[in-house]
């Protein structure tokens, strides 16, 4: 059998891995007091591990990992491959000389498998050329079938079968398949059972809010790296799992496509966009997902019949961190970003809409000429609302993005627990006050009982800031 899961990093793929290797190995012994001791009969069989590591910017360097990954695997089989130039040629020599020595099929184990592509996803054509030589490496895995027992790959990303692939079309994916929701990081339940001595005066909820949320069709789970090292710094809430690779790729993909960052918070997306991409077809929601940075809030079926999905940042640690992230890449306000944070926080819970004007043209005044400079965002509406929306998201609050209605899509709402805030942007001419109240945007939120804000701004392209800021105070609410 042929196997694909695909997790975020840090997920726990590697241990999930090496545990598998130590069971086909037939180590008993290191699975005693465990479920499985007694219900599998351990038979060994010859492995073949391969990992990707160190850095592999170029053909030449990938050529080297993978040369240093089989003599590796020739040594712990005891086995001497011809092949020492030609990796793809060695690799089914290996596999062959395997089953012949020790008669048994061979068990293939590749972690991290699109690592490769991944380490220079950011050249185009780099990329191609990691891409196309580890395709004639696993071609291996197809003409060498009668020889393997099984195939277990693991990786981030999901590309293409026909991009990477080419001929393994039996390769049986269980990324999404609900029956292995929970195969890798940790349960609610494994919290408050197995994890609980170590977590003792911990405020589990507060925990759950900061790093649970992930979704893969079951439980909601933690990623395993957020919890240990939680544990390890005496309970302090940080980004640990951002803090270790900050998306720039991703948010340069958001600058570059012009992306209405406010689309994320209500996105839904196909059951078939989920399933793959490829270098020339990069979709920034499908990378969103598979990097983590995004997860399954549920599954619909539309009317068609055709299964969606509703995505959300998974946690505040994401949230936070990756809006903390955009807002610094787009605006370059490192230094004033937190004051400008608590000002906006505090014009919105205080109903202060003067507060809140000046908060919003003091992020754009302090935005530095030279980020405007070479490039169109100045003319893009969605750049505008797109800074706005990431500086009220890494606030935590409660938004919707594109909130749709019955007479057309509000920019944005805001709900807190006394108020909601309907915005809507504008670039140029027009009156953004005036589309609100024309399109009822407001009736929606009637029955509600909280004030509502309607807010109107205008964006000067040639000022490049807010030249018009227009509300109006509704509050005919319906009993």
């Amino acid at each position: 059998t042929y196997i694909f899961l695909s997790r975020p990093r840090r997920f726990g793929k590697s241990l999930f891995l090496d545990t598998l290797k130590c069971a086909y190995e037939g180590k008993k012994e290191l699975f005693k007091g465990l479920y499985i001791y007694d219900k599998y009969d351990f038979k060994e069989y010859p492995v073949i591990k391969i990992e990707w590591r160190r850095s592999m910017q170029t053909i030449e360097e990938l050529n080297s990992v993978a040369y240093d990954i089989l003599k590796d695997n020739q040594e712990n089989l005891g086995i001497v491959c011809e092949h020492t130039k030609d990796m793809a040629g060695c690799f089914e020599e290996l596999i062959k000389k395997a089953y012949k020595k020790y008669k048994k099929r061979v068990v293939v184990l590749i972690d991290e498998y699109d690592k490769p592509i991944l380490d220079v996803i950011e050249t185009n054509t780099q990329a191609k050329k990691n891409r196309n030589y580890i395709k004639g490496f696993y071609s291996v895995l197809k003409t060498s079938g009668e020889y393997l027992e099984k195939v277990f790959l693991t990786g981030v990303s999901k590309f293409s079968k026909a991009s990477v692939f080419s001929g393994l079309n039996m390769l049986e994916d269980i990324s999404l398949n609900p029956k292995y929701g929970n195969i890798c990081g940790y349960t609610q339940n494994d919290i408050e059972t197995k994890m609980i001595e170590y977590l003792k005066d911990v405020d589990l909820q507060k925990l759950q809010k900061w790093y649970n949320g992930y979704n893969f069709l079951k439980d909601n789970v933690y990623n395993p790296f957020d919890i240990l090292l939680f544990i390890n710094n005496n309970f302090a809430y940080k980004n640990y799992w951002f803090s270790t690779a900050t998306p720039t790729f991703l948010i340069k993909l958001i600058e570059k496509n012009n992306y209405f960052l406010p689309r994320l918070s209500n996105l839904k997306i196909g059951d078939t966009i989920l399933d793959s991409f490829d270098i020339d077809n990069i979709d920034l929601e499908v990378i969103l997902f598979q990097a983590g940075y995004l997860t399954i809030d549920k599954m619909i079926t539309n009317r068609r019949g055709l299964i969606e999905y509703k995505l959300k940042l998974p946690n505040e640690e994401v949230k936070y961190s990756l809006n903390d992230a955009i807002i610094d890449f787009l605006t370059n306000q490192k230094s004033k970003k937190s004051d400008i944070q608590d000002n906006i926080y505090d014009a919105l819970y205080s109903a202060n809409l003067k507060k809140l004007e000046q908060s919003l043209k003091s992020i754009f005044a302090s935005i530095p000429y030279n980020n405007l400079a070479n490039n169109n965002l100045a003319h893009y509406e969605g750049y505008y609302a797109s800074v706005v929306y990431v500086y009220l998201q890494s606030l935590g609050l409660d938004i919707i993005g594109e909130d749709v209605t019955n007479t057309g899509r509000i920019d944005l709402t805001i709900k807190l627990d006394n108020a909601i805030y309907i915005l809507e942007f504008k670039v140029g001419d027009g009156n953004a006050l005036s589309q609100i109240k024309e399109k009822e945007y407001h009736h929606k939120y009637l029955n509600h009982n909280k004030e509502i804000y309607l807010i109107g701004i205008n964006f000067d392209e040639n000022k490049k800031n807010i030249n018009k800021f227009e509300w109006e105070k509704i509050s005919n609410f319906i009993d």
